[in-house]
């Protein structure tokens, strides 16, 4: 069997101030970028579904602005407070919603995201209706939300803020801190599901596990991710610390699916299994990826699961970790329904396969340009970046590839700068709108210390950069392979995603 690699480069659970600043407030120029005689729009294909433009009607656009201001002046998440108390007592005033379904719980460093998109789609196609929360989202903020694998409406998203509104002014009044940005959004997720009403819900924590918001729930089925050393200044310096803030989301009796863990994490996660009577299953033992195969717009996939295998299987992302992360989403599916070693029966092969040509990750190795080839990917740490240059060398055959490069003020930029610069022939250093975004010239000297002075082009503003970048591609010729890859946070690859007619 296949050995797990060591993360995935999914997303980042800390990139959140985009809410109203990169969509209401941003450059006019990020509406459109003029490169020559044409705009980039004009080479984009049509939008994702999943990943829901402005409301057209301008009234329902206004009314959506003002709730996401109203969030936007709460704590943002990313401060962390280690304490449950306020979401608890929302839950309590709204009647304790998240206990009215059962619920699959995701938590991990990378991979997040990608897995909690596979269970979903696997559970619908069951004929199970879905709620799935997840965060943070690529550009808009109703993609945190889903119902029946799709993102709700505006116009649902601002009902489910106002039927919550008076509970948590409520919540507000009695303490000593306001509700979270966070915590608001976890308990319309939660109230909205349980208004639908959902049959489960896949939730993915916003930060660490026991003292994120989400953990109010008490999931039958805990999925730990690959884990690694992110938010170290709020989880931890060691992946057995990050490990033990994560296995808070293990409760009493549950299944937990563990993908492959550095050892000192997967202890940690075993012994909290222990303490917890829960049952565990893990990658490269009880389940798996037999095999995989680069296929046409993805890849084909035997996976072992914990009820049997499953054969070709295609799954359209690109990417080791992707195969892997299939692996993970099988096995938390089977778990849900009951399989395991006493009850070892496979899924339908046939529902399975469908649901996984079905399952899409905007902003992760995704290819949203043509001539030359644009690539976006939100890696945001050193081992999602490892991650996605792994999987540009195994899918596409780049004779230049450019590098487009805007990080977030406190990542580890020069493992990130590291990690890409055997791939790239020249990077753009940049920044995205936010006001996290680190520092161009910082991020720039630090590029020039890891690619050389040669490499390195600096544009401060990302249209400018993404021009220059798809310029230097262009010079490649045609048909001669150049591309470029868009990365670094999710902020980033968000913008760029609407610069280049995505959204």
């Amino acid at each position: 069997m296949s050995d797990l690699p060591p993360n995935d480069s999914q997303r980042d659970d800390d990139e959140f101030d985009r809410l109203v600043g990169a969509e209401t407030e941003r450059d006019p120029d990020l509406a459109v970028i003029e490169a020559g005689s044409r705009t980039l729009r004009t080479q984009a294909g049509p939008p994702e579904s999943d990943v829901p433009a402005r409301p057209a009607d301008p009234e329902v656009d206004r009314a959506l602005r003002e709730v996401e201001q109203e969030l936007m002046a709460r704590w943002p998440e990313t401060k962390l407070d280690p304490s449950l108390r306020r979401i608890a007592l929302l839950m309590d005033v709204l009647g304790e919603p998240q206990r009215a379904y059962p619920s699959i719980h995701i938590t991990g460093t990378n991979g997040k995201t990608s897995t909690a998109r596979m269970i979903e789609a696997l559970l619908g196609a069951f004929e199970l209706r879905t709620g799935r929360y997840t965060s943070p989202h690529v550009q808009s903020i109703t993609e945190r939300i889903s119902l029946d694998g799709a993102p709700i409406s505006a116009e649902r998203f601002i009902e489910a803020y106002e039927d919550i509104k008076p509970y948590v002014e409520m919540v507000d009044a009695k303490e000593e801190h306001r509700l979270s940005f966070f915590e608001v959004m976890t308990g319309m997720a939660y109230a909205a599901f349980a208004d639908a009403p959902v049959d489960v819900a896949v939730v993915e924590v916003g930060m660490g596990g026991t003292w994120d918001a989400t953990n109010v729930i008490d999931a039958s089925v805990a999925v730990v991710t690959p884990i690694d050393l992110d938010h170290t200044d709020r989880l931890g310096t060691t992946a057995a610390e990050i490990a033990v803030e994560k296995s808070g989301i293990i409760k009493p009796d549950a299944t937990v699916i563990m993908a492959q863990q550095p050892v000192e994490a997967a202890q940690v996660l075993l012994k909290k299994a222990v303490e917890v009577d829960a049952t565990v299953a893990r990658a490269g033992l009880e389940f798996g990826v037999v095999n995989r195969q680069i296929a046409v717009g993805g890849q084909l996939l035997t996976l072992r699961g914990l009820g049997g295998e499953y054969e070709e299987v295609f799954l359209p992302l690109h990417g080791e970790h992707q195969a892997h992360n299939a692996a993970v989403a099988l096995a938390a599916v089977e778990a849900f329904f009951g399989i395991g070693a006493q009850h070892a029966r496979p899924l339908d092969i046939e529902t399975v396969r469908k649901a996984f040509t079905t399952v899409s990750s905007p902003g992760r190795l995704e290819v949203v340009r043509r001539s030359p080839t644009v690539v976006l990917d939100a890696a945001h740490n050193p081992a999602g970046a490892r991650a996605a240059a792994g999987a540009i060398g195994e899918v596409f055959d780049f004779s230049r590839l450019i590098g487009v490069i805007g990080v977030s003020d406190g990542k580890n930029a020069r493992g990130i700068l590291e990690a890409f610069e055997p791939i790239f022939a020249e990077v753009v250093i940049t920044q995205n709108s936010s006001h996290r975004a680190q520092d161009v010239d910082e991020l720039a000297g630090l590029a020039v210390e890891v690619f050389g002075e040669d490499r390195v082009q600096v544009e401060p503003r990302l249209p400018d950069a993404l021009e220059a970048a798809i310029t230097l591609a262009e010079e490649e010729g045609e048909f001669a392979g150049g591309g470029v890859l868009v990365t670094g946070s999710v902020i980033t690859v968000g913008e760029a995603r609407l610069l280049l007619g995505r959204g």
